[in-house]
């Protein structure tokens, strides 16, 4: 079956969407904490304090999203898999942020939540387009 009209165009802001999720995580894993600490007493101590293997699954998170979308705009069936494994370490990644951190207390529910539910939500719709464009025979 052929991708309709849009398939191209969702593939492509999914790709840039991921690609940006990219430039965020090499730009906080370098990030200079001193400097964040003068702005951001809060969030540079939660980054301080953030365990190695959340920064692999932060990455993780990211790259199969990535390598996902782009598989999505090569309409292979990989996306699917790649979406899913992106949003489990999302899940794994904000779980430990909110419930192992104090950062809702020190910035409101508001502030520290907007973000990650729109990341949250993006997650969930990638996987679940490219899961429908494989139940459509899109994907091969």
């Amino acid at each position: 079956m052929s991708a309709p009209r849009s398939f191209t165009i969702i593939a492509i802001v999914l790709l840039l969407w991921n690609l940006m999720g990219v430039m965020a995580f090499v730009m906080q894993y370098n990030m200079d904490l001193a400097v964040l600490a003068e702005t951001d007493p809060a969030g540079a101590r939660i980054f301080a304090a953030m365990p190695g293997w959340l920064w692999i699954d932060y990455g993780v998170a990211v790259l199969a999203g990535t390598v996902g979308a782009a598989s999505l705009l090569a309409k292979r069936k990989a996306a699917v898999a790649l979406f899913l494994l992106s949003l489990v370490a999302v899940i794994v990644q904000f779980g430990y942020t909110f419930l192992a951190t104090d950062l809702i207390a020190a910035k409101g529910v508001v502030v520290a939540m907007a973000f990650p539910i729109l990341i949250f939500a993006i997650t969930i719709f990638q996987w679940r387009y490219a899961s429908a464009q494989m139940a459509k025979g899109v994907l091969r």
